[in-house]
């Protein structure tokens, strides 16, 4: 891929996970990506996160971005309730898409976009990074090849500390939620995991205002028998509850922090043999993601979280929501009855 030009990232926003999630890894591989251009709400702010950055070039709308014949891509770190309209803006305009997770704001949005994705042949990534890691892999190779026996229960958390009450997490009509935010991923995990769809036995939460969960807890079952729990939390007084634990008729395996393996993670594995531990080397998840975006960009290659894959972590989402007795996102907030 030497004598092809590295491929240019346009980026939506100065959001905070930027730098880690595209500008960092771009500038470790400039021979694969180069971040030319950005837009933002306030053209200031765009400014000083350019020169904060190095990016070169500042555009100033949303709309001169996607629309720049210079860019052959763009990166969606916008809020959840705008991921859609600019994703769905990016593709008309010819661009690959790598968004932020989750992709929409329901199932039905995720349609809509994976529609648009396939009538423009274009990439459309769903950024949830961890599965780009090796260590997706090598857990599901451990499960796959029977270390722990028939797999009974996955049991997947996903809590981090309290965040300031006007947060945009905390704004329904901006697709916040704790299972929109943090409890995706989770969702994202067993899917993969259980290699088949789950339905919702149960849930329950709690709420930081109308409509918003700042706690979601659910216990889901496949037609095979096995079950699963999931618990995440967006005002968790733990500094960080990132764990997996996954139990077979015959042993156990452990992940803690599952979904940023390039931070310090552990995985042990318990059973007749004994108890071992793993540490899975790789680079940062952002890199492996963003190497996984330009294969796909330019060789084709596939890739695990594509549209269809965010239509079916959708679904899940919003049949979690309803079974908590809550409005899925993107539909009229309504008071809970009294």
């Amino acid at each position: 891929m030497n004598d092809i030009p590295p491929l240019r990232i346009g980026v939506l926003g100065a959001a905070r996970i930027t730098p880690r999630a595209v500008i960092d890894p771009a500038r470790r591989r400039p021979d694969l990506v180069r971040i030319d251009a950005i837009a933002a709400r306030d053209p200031e702010r765009a400014r000083q996160f350019a020169r904060c950055h190095g990016i070169p070039r500042v555009l100033p709308t949303y709309a001169d971005l996607v629309q720049d014949p210079e860019i052959d891509a763009v990166y969606v770190p916008l809020p959840i309730s705008l991921h859609g309209v600019w994703t769905q803006h990016a593709l008309a305009a010819g661009k690959h898409v790598l968004c932020e997770k989750p992709l929409a704001l329901n199932a039905g949005e995720a349609v809509q976009l994976a529609e648009a994705a396939a009538a423009s042949g274009r990439v459309l990534m769903e950024a949830f990074h961890y599965r780009y890691h090796p260590l997706a892999d090598r857990l599901q190779a451990i499960l796959n090849r029977g270390e722990i026996g028939a797999v009974r229960h996955y049991d997947v958390a996903f809590c981090i500390p309290l965040l300031p009450r006007d947060d945009i997490r905390f704004h329904y009509e901006l697709g916040g939620g704790a299972l929109m935010d943090v409890g995706c991923y989770p969702v994202n995990l067993v899917r993969f995991l259980a290699g088949i769809e789950p339905r919702v036995r149960s849930a329950s939460a709690r709420l930081a205002g109308p409509q918003v969960d700042r706690y979601m807890r659910a216990d889901l079952e496949f037609a095979d028998g096995r079950t699963a729990r999931i618990v995440c939390a967006t005002r968790s007084w733990r500094l960080l509850d990132a764990r997996l634990r996954v139990d077979g008729d015959t042993g156990t395996v452990r992940v803690w922090n599952p979904f940023q393996p390039h931070r310090l993670h552990l995985m042990t594995v318990r059973n007749a043999a004994g108890r071992r531990i793993e540490r899975v080397q790789g680079d940062t998840t952002f890199m492996h993601q963003l190497i996984a975006f330009v294969d796909a960009v330019r060789e084709g290659k596939p890739f695990p979280t594509d549209a269809r894959d965010a239509i079916a972590n959708h679904r899940l989402i919003d049949a979690i929501y309803e079974r908590a007795g809550l409005t899925r996102r993107g539909a009229p907030c309504v008071a809970p009855a009294t």
